[in-house]
């Protein structure tokens, strides 16, 4: 295959009172005219096409210099060919500037197919789109043909066939057959790879396309399906997303088709809710989708949010099937919700019998084990099976079902044009909706849970071991610190899972209880983080598990406890999610708080005189729930695994309470120091600050090290305790 690749830096497109630069009247340039042209026009607020064939990184890099410091967007559009095509385009033509043609220009294709670097990302590249027919080129060329000025495209990589396919190590005898039409091979490359389609105009905010398969494709897809593509192979959509490709929830628009709520309210709500969740969510996508150019919510949509300062690369429209985003419009996409009935079931035609017959009975089977109905507001988060269609062909590893207001006097739970009450549930829908992918973002990589898992069974085999460990544990121990690292940077917020896992906090079910009564949230909590909110909030549900309850706070054993005692004490206000919600009113509450703690640590001492407590708050904690630590320094317990669990409770990301009482008290907030590499900080003892390489040498050395505490935990009553009078 030739690749060849024209780069885009996009600034205000083109008009026609803003022409673009050409070198030489549209005649070839040299490398060093190219580079000085384009940085003349992009330093005039120009948009810039450079066509060559940059066929490795080295060719490129000077070209992706040019960028700079400025910010602009810059894309790739790839000519990813087959060779056959381009053997006969370059053997046939004449008249060549450069005589490239006949069998000399045979012979060029081949040393360059040698030095082929498909481009990646990484490289610094916004957005790369693959075009490996002619149809393809022809989307890519309409798609930046049609931008208008104050339109973007979405970041990503679309359209790629197979990133680790081999080169062809010679296309020489290509020559010795007879050429294939232009058209002919064009067409069974689109033919052969139903997943190469490009979103093309799909992904800008503003311009949405109505792709659609021809019935030969779709007959061939459905061919594909019939014949196992449950099998992960090599061309499933499993094996081909990258990890570039930020996490999508697509959704369609909730309640406006066959409940017949007001298509201006619900746009409203939409854009109120997607501003609200789109900064929480890291790099992850929301992406409305509709079936039709003609739609009119994605038309009010997109008028509504150029009122708003919402990032299009974080949301935006687009039109097509929300079963074949990926397949048909090149958008990866690992969530998608559904317009589910309350039932839960199959059918009533839309978009829940579309989802439900193209995820297989796979979806219908692991909905049951999630929920049987679902009420107004509510959603419930459903990972769908590896055998299901969807996942397989499409990538989707998640589908979220929401149910909103009805307004149609034919379905249940009609309304009656009550659109006060009406509004109040569709918020809750669009919140449950966002909060459920939250969690899902935050929580739940796939590639990673095995590894997880069984990095922490090795753990917990290496602490039955004997003090004597081997090489072989220093490693382990060390995959054990990388692994929590790793999915600290990728999911800050997550840390680690302290979580009680009581009754309902299993299920992976997001409703509008989750969200402060004021309506705000500073941090979209997965359904395993409401644990603690739950209890606060209904401790009557839950009094054989707690060890004090009052009108403003509850005291209950961690499930999970990282020393010989460790308790919680939760406050019971509501819109105390953590520490960044305390303000200087909240100060009666962190006192009440602390007195508490300190009535429990006496009592522990007064059991074991031995102990010593501190008392404080996580910066970023992983549970919803204002809730403070009360833990002995022991740290004698088999939960405490690996590197996350000991930095959590051991540097600066701990803090201690009389710390925050005085902060609040003086500056009426609390200083928050959640940085993730204070998580990943190496393993050193609380006491002598010695470093250890692993878990299980530093909780040897501290079973026996009997240094002083630090001199600053020695004051202000940071440490209860006998050392400490």
């Amino acid at each position: 295959m030739l690749v060849f690749l024209v780069l885009v830096f996009l600034r205000a497109l083109a008009s026609n009172n803003n022409p673009l630069d050409t070198i030489g009247n549209g005649k070839a340039g040299t490398k060093a005219q190219c580079l000085s042209s384009a940085a003349r026009a992009l330093k005039d607020g120009k948009s810039v096409f450079i066509d060559r064939c940059n066929l490795n990184i080295e060719q490129r890099s000077d070209f992706i210099k040019l960028r700079g410091e400025t910010g602009i967007d810059m894309h790739a559009v790839v000519l990813d060919l087959p060779a056959k095509l381009c053997i006969s385009r370059s053997v046939k033509r004449s008249g060549h500037e450069g005589n490239l043609q006949g069998g000399k220009a045979a012979a060029v294709v081949n040393r360059m197919l040698q030095n082929k670097e498909l481009p990646k990302l990484s490289e610094g590249f916004n957005r790369i789109t693959f075009c490996q027919s002619e149809s393809n080129v022809k989307d890519a060329i309409d798609t930046y043909q049609k931008l208008g000025p104050l339109e973007n495209l979405s970041h990503g990589c679309f359209g790629q066939k197979n990133p680790d396919s081999k080169i062809q190590s010679s296309i020489m005898k290509f020559l010795k057959k007879a050429e294939v039409p232009v058209d002919t091979a064009s067409k069974e490359n689109v033919i052969g790879d139903s997943t190469s389609q490009i979103p093309g105009k799909n992904d800008s905010l503003f311009k949405d396309t109505e792709k659609v398969p021809s019935p030969h494709d779709n007959s061939k897809l459905r061919s594909k399906e019939t014949k196992g593509q449950a099998d992960k192979s090599a061309g499933s959509c499993h094996n081909q997303i990258s990890l570039d490709d930020p996490p999508t929830l697509a959704f369609p628009s909730i309640s406006t088709a066959d409940f017949q709520f007001s298509n201006d309210k619900a746009a409203d709500i939409i854009v109120e809710k997607v501003a609200e969740y789109s900064n929480k969510l890291g790099n992850a996508r929301l992406v409305l989708v509709d079936l039709t150019h003609k739609s009119k919510i994605l038309s009010l949509v997109k008028s509504k949010l150029a009122e708003k300062n919402i990032d299009t690369q974080k949301f935006f429209t687009h039109v097509g099937d929300i079963t074949r985003l990926h397949s048909t419009g090149g958008l990866r996409c690992n969530v998608i919700a559904n317009a589910a009935n309350w039932r839960l079931k199959p059918g009533g035609g839309g978009v829940n019998a579309s989802i439900f017959d193209a995820a297989g009975p796979e979806l219908e089977s692991a909905t049951k084990e999630k929920a049987k109905s679902l009420s107004p507001g509510n959603a419930v988060v459903v990972p769908l099976p590896s055998s299901s269609p969807l996942f397989t062909r499409e990538g989707v590893t998640h589908v979220i079902h929401v149910l909103g207001p009805n307004m149609n006097p034919q379905r249940p739970n009609c309304l009656n044009n009550d659109y006060e009450k009406g509004c109040k549930v569709l918020q809750d829908a669009y919140a449950s909706l966002f909060e459920g992918f939250a969690s899902i973002v935050r929580n739940q990589v796939q590639h990673n849970e095995n590894l997880g898992k069984k990095a922490l069974e090795l753990q917990d085999h290496s602490e039955k071991c004997s003090i004597n460990y081997s090489t072989n544990s220093d490693q382990k121990s060390k995959r054990d610190a990388d692994h929590g690292s790793e999915k600290s940077k990728k999911y800050k917020g997550t840390h680690y899972r302290l979580e009680l896992t009581f009754t309902g906090s299993k299920e992976e079910k997001v409703d509008s209880e989750h969200r402060r009564t004021d309506g705000s949230t500073r941090k979209a909590w997965g359904s395993w983080a409401q644990a603690l909110h739950q209890i606060a909030m209904h401790p009557e549900k839950h009094k054989d598990d707690l060890l004090e309850i009052s009108e403003d706070v509850i005291v209950l054993n961690d499930m999970y406890p990282k020393a010989q005692k460790h308790v919680l004490v939760l406050s019971r206000s509501r819109g105390l999610d953590s520490l960044s919600d305390v303000q200087e009113e909240h100060l009666s509450v962190l006192k009440r708080m602390h007195a508490v703690g300190l009535k429990w640590a006496e009592k522990f001492l007064s059991e074991n005189a031995s102990l010593v407590f501190r008392l404080g708050y996580h910066s970023a904690p992983s549970m919803r729930q204002l809730h403070l630590h009360v833990i002995s320094q022991d740290f004698e317990s088999k939960h405490l695994k690996n590197k996350k669990h000991w930095n959590s409770f051991n540097t600066a990301f701990f803090r201690d309470s009389v710390d925050i009482i005085d902060e609040v008290s003086n500056h009426g907030k609390a200083t928050l120091k959640d940085d993730d590499k204070l998580l990943s900080m190496e393993l050193r003892c609380h006491r002598c600050k010695s470093a250890h390489p692993n878990i299980p040498r530093l909780k040897s050395h501290i079973s026996n090290c009997q240094a002083p505490f630090p001199a600053y935990l020695l004051e202000n009553g940071r440490l209860v305790g006998a050392c400490t009078r």
